[in-house]
């Protein structure tokens, strides 16, 4: 997978959007894993345990879906539960995806 800087042409926005924030309540909460969206790159998570070299762990760039007026994914918001099921919206065509997390992070 290319580094998030390289979809900057692939169409539609690019560029970081959103994060999952670390509130109060039933939602995944980590002092050193967050997740972020950008647009035509998708879903991304990183571990910032060394705050001045923060590392990607996983990733999650879906096809262009049928319809989209972008050409590309244009993941918007995402959301992390309890049970580490990530909730991801694209803005224009694409829907809600749903992702397991394959380890705990």
């Amino acid at each position: 997978m290319p580094p998030v800087e390289e979809y900057r042409n692939l169409g539609g926005r690019f560029g970081s959007h959103n994060l999952h924030e670390n509130r109060p309540g039933p939602s995944y909460r980590s002092n050193n894993i967050i997740f972020s969206t950008f647009f035509n790159g998708g879903v991304r998570a990183y571990d910032l345990s060394n705050p001045y070299q923060p590392q990607e762990i996983a990733h999650f760039v879906p096809q262009a879906p049928a319809g989209s007026r972008a050409g590309a994914v244009q993941i918007n918001d995402v959301f992390v539960d309890e049970n580490q099921i990530v909730y991801a919206v694209d803005r224009f065509a694409g829907g809600l995806y749903i992702l397991e997390m394959e380890i705990d992070i």
